[in-house]
């Protein structure tokens, strides 16, 4: 959780997505051993799932594709445990519950913490049903980060009773990739959410570009960039791919 909290400490953060194992083991690799070197203060990197509920037609598909082509749980873990050692910056795993339940959570949660991760987005969790898991991940010094919309503000004191590291303002009503709701909507959600919680706040969903970022860090503490950069890392390695999501900011 340090780590979170240096990625927002005197500066606002750049916080980018992409699909582990995407388009391949080894480029996902490169990507880790180029991220220190990178624009990016946060990585969210996303576990390969066959039904990501909150993901847009591109994260989705490159998430199905990978999935199908046998990456998993153990193979990102795998590919920690290569690179481990090659990069300081915080990795925050997204992924969806149904694999940290078949994987065991208590083992899930031990294995994250061996090989670095700072913290855990996970979608379909509600507050309602984290009790659990919260409790694991605040015993092995993990964020759990909050997710909250603008249509879910008004359970925003419940849901923050379970959630570390930093906020996670959902921008967009609907799916990653969507249109970002007004400005002054998301402005006031921040207010909010600022008011009530000493953990930064980032936005992500409909956060495209360097006039969408510029924008969102107006008036939170970071900007989430998700199905732009997973378009970049299907054409791009190496330096130029860091290059190009640096535009992007």
């Amino acid at each position: 959780m340090d780590k979170i909290r240096e990625a927002f400490n005197g500066k606002k953060a750049n916080i980018g997505y992409i699909v582990a194992g995407y388009p391949s083991i080894e480029h996902t690799k490169e990507f880790l051993r180029n991220y220190d070197k990178s624009s990016l203060d946060l990585l969210e990197l996303g576990v390969p799932y066959s039904d990501p509920l909150a993901d847009g037609k591109l994260i989705a598909e490159a998430s199905f594709t990978t999935a199908a082509n046998g990456v998993n749980t153990d193979s990102v873990f795998e590919i920690l445990k290569e690179c481990k050692g090659e990069f300081n910056k915080p990795i925050v795993f997204l992924i969806y519950f149904n694999l940290i339940f078949s994987y065991g959570m208590e083992k899930f949660v031990k294995t994250c913490a061996q090989y670095g991760v700072s913290g855990l987005i996970v979608p379909d969790l509600p507050y309602e049903e984290n009790g659990e898991f919260f409790k694991l991940c605040t015993a092995h010094k993990i964020a759990l980060v909050p997710l909250i919309s603008v249509t879910s503000a008004y359970r925003t004191d419940k849901i923050l009773t379970s959630g570390s590291g930093f906020i996670y303002a959902i921008g967009a009503i609907g799916v990653s990739g969507s249109k970002r709701a007004s400005n002054e909507r998301l402005a006031m959600l921040v207010k909010e959410l600022k008011s009530k919680s000493d953990l930064p706040v980032a936005v992500g969903f409909g956060v495209k570009n360097s006039v969408d970022a510029n924008e969102v860090k107006g008036y939170a503490d970071g900007a989430i960039i998700g199905t732009a950069i997973v378009e970049l890392t299907a054409k791009y390695s190496g330096k130029e791919l860091m290059d190009k999501i640096s535009e992007l900011f």
